[in-house]
């Protein structure tokens, strides 16, 4: 053959498997209104791809690259590594050169310290491929032993646009970040059919593991996303906020003002009134760069709020609680929650500020059933464990373990900071009087014992009174004014970030679980 016949050669093999899957299987996609993998990575990147790997694998066998698509290019002028199932190719399922490339793009991000981002789209393995697939040290399994070597080295981020089933859901449940799509991503261990064939079940797609699911009620999603654009979005935004590896610290951005409304009105954003909830997101606004707060796991676990943001372009990890949902107390979800938020910042160098307004961990026979104090301590350990820029600023509640969960002075922070509205204590003054003077209450005639009662509860509020924990004991650095807590916060960061961590010398910790 000469040259030029090789090159057409080459040429119409190249075009096949850009092409992707055809047929009804490209219909069926595109009637879902779900994008072709290749715009989805038009959407993505910044603009097209720096190389593709893999893209002629499969052809032999009349599969266009193997049903996955491996490339490196840009995201806000940064390389990352992407790995992007075709599901108009046999489902977008896994065969022996698919599994080849996904493991050689997870090495490649390992190597070159880059973000690593899977866009899901499968039906997972392929079963009547398993004898090449399953057993053995190169077999599927390896995409998670790679996903936890990589875990906490570069960010990994997934954006599930359909199913991600049985073995193939462990993928977004290694991942840092999952973004999931309305009433498109599903993601179970076992499927429909085979519940009702098996358990006798008989449930949807939807009710099995559907997007809504997993961001409401298991916290498997991160982030709800309406169609494929703003799912894709997402990940852009994400992404602005995290370094290309450990190694390395976030971007900074040009410093933008707080959200001038919230900010204007801040000094009346927190009610004096203890038990009076209010939405935490107002005080987040009025502290923040106005539109940076990239929240995480928004529908899950409501009570405790934790998100991305910027104080005047550097990035930090905010974990407060919210009392506008259950008070703000800490439930085993939120634990969870914010323990897992904190492990992510702590990996990238991301600080952290504390927004403690919380009477404590909920209590109960029902909580210690589903095992509180385990679920408790991963919030403790995580914050213990830190060695990321940390700030706690006290709002108003500050009793019991909750303090300490939420960054107290015991668990080391660089700075406490407190609010003229925060009450530290032992426990809330109404508690503390029933069970200090409990016997004296019940001795008392009924017409004394209110009039007793509050006299006690203000001699312990006089006790707990915020300026004697910055005067008396140090426990806090400074009670600020709210209309200066955002300068406040700016600075102190801006010197944190310059110290040098100290990383114990361990294997690693034995993590509550």
């Amino acid at each position: 053959m000469t040259n030029e016949e090789l090159n057409a050669t080459l040429a119409e093999r190249r075009d096949t498997a850009l092409a992707g899957g055809q047929g009804k299987a490209r219909e069926k996609h595109i009637a879902a209104n779900k994008l072709l993998v290749r715009d989805r990575l038009r959407l993505l990147l910044d603009d097209g791809f720096e190389f593709e790997d893999g893209l002629l694998a499969g052809t032999e066998q009349g599969l266009p690259a193997d049903g996955i698509v491996t490339v490196v290019g840009k995201v806000g002028g940064r390389d990352v590594a992407v790995i992007a199932n075709d599901m108009t190719v046999k489902a977008g399922t896994w065969g022996p050169q698919a599994l080849l490339k996904f493991n050689r793009m997870q090495d490649l991000a390992l190597e070159a310290g880059i973000p690593l981002i899977y866009l899901v789209d499968s039906a997972g393995a392929r079963i009547d491929e398993q004898r090449s697939l399953f057993l053995g040290r190169n077999g599927w399994g390896n995409i998670w032993y790679n996903q936890v070597r990589i875990s906490g080295r570069v960010p990994q981020i997934c954006v599930l646009f359909g199913p991600s089933p049985a073995g193939a859901a462990y993928v977004p449940g290694l991942c840092d970040l999952v973004i999931m799509v309305d009433k498109q991503s599903s993601a179970y261990l076992g499927s429909p059919r085979m519940a009702k064939m098996t358990i006798f079940e008989d449930v949807t797609e939807e009710q099995m593991g559907g997007a809504k699911l997993h961001c409401m009620l298991s916290g498997l999603g991160d982030v709800l996303a309406k169609d494929d654009a703003e799912a894709i979005r997402n990940t852009r935004d994400y992404l602005s906020y995290m370094p290309m590896n450990w190694e390395e610290t976030p971007p900074d951005c040009p410093a933008a003002p707080a959200e001038a409304a919230a900010a204007a009105r801040i000094a009346d954003l927190v009610p004096v009134q203890q038990n009076q909830p209010y939405d935490v997101h107002d005080l987040i606004d009025a502290l923040v760069d106005v539109g940076s707060f990239y929240e995480v796991k928004a529908l899950y676990a409501k009570e405790m709020t934790v998100g991305l943001a910027r104080l005047g372009g550097q990035a930090v990890g905010l974990v407060a609680n919210n009392s506008k949902h259950k008070g703000g107390v800490i439930f085993s979800d939120s634990s969870d929650k914010a323990a897992r938020f904190i492990w992510m910042c702590n990996a990238y160098n991301i600080p952290l500020l504390f927004l403690q307004d919380v009477s404590g961990y909920m209590i109960g026979s029902a909580v210690e059933k589903s095992g509180i104090i385990r679920h408790g301590a991963k919030l403790l350990a995580a914050v213990c464990e830190s060695t990321v820029p940390r700030i706690c600023v006290l709002v108003r509640k500050a009793y019991g373990g909750g303090y300490l969960a939420m960054s107290g002075a015991p668990t080391h922070p660089d700075a406490m900071l407190a609010l003229p509205t925060a009450l530290p204590a032992l426990v809330g003054p109404e508690a503390a009087v029933n069970a200090i003077h409990y016997n004296r209450i019940m001795e008392l005639p009924e017409n004394e014992r209110d009039e007793f009662v509050r006299s006690k509860r203000d001699e312990y509020a006089q006790d707990i009174d915020v300026y004697k924990a910055a005067a008396d004991t140090f426990a806090v650095e400074d009670v600020v004014q709210p209309t200066e807590l955002r300068n406040d916060l700016i600075n102190r960061f801006r010197v944190y970030r310059r110290r040098k961590a100290a990383v114990i010398p361990r294997r690693s910790a034995v993590h509550p679980v």
